[in-house]
């Protein structure tokens, strides 16, 4: 076996790492490169999650505003019925009310015709039974 010099066996390490450094250097700047990838990429996510949800607010808003000008106009419509509905409530009262008057005066008036019938009644048989009492002039 023949003795390599010390000289040449130092060259061909330094040969050797000098090849390995391309590689070594080539891996490190791989690993920059996926680095700064994964830190755009989660910037990236990021900015599009804000902006789905800002979408989100924003598609959901003119629907928000539709329903609120809704109930408010659904309530609007509420108020007005309740307060159609006392009007008519008092309506009736005022009808009642004077369908009552109307009942009692017509009691009245039946009642009053009643009694003057009856007077009349009265009337007629005391003028009957004054005239029976008269002589007969005619004769």
């Amino acid at each position: 076996m023949a003795l390599v010099p010390l000289a040449c066996l130092c060259l061909a390490r330094k040969a050797r790492m000098s090849s390995l450094k391309p590689g070594k250097k080539l891996w490190i700047s791989l690993e920059e490169h996926q680095d700064a990838l994964e830190l755009i990429m989660s910037k990236y996510r990021k900015q599009m999650l804000q902006l789905l949800q800002g979408r989100k607010g924003e598609d959901a808003e003119p629907v928000l505003k539709v329903h609120q000008a809704n109930s408010l106009e659904i309530e609007s419509q509420i108020d007005r019925v309740c307060e159609m509905g006392e009007v008519m409530r008092k309506a009736i009262q005022v009808d009642d009310d004077q369908f009552f008057k109307v009942q009692e005066k017509l009691a009245q008036l039946e009642l009053e015709n009643k009694e003057l019938r009856e007077l009349l009644s009265i009337s007629k048989e005391s003028f009957e039974v004054g005239r029976e009492d008269l002589p007969d002039c005619e004769a």
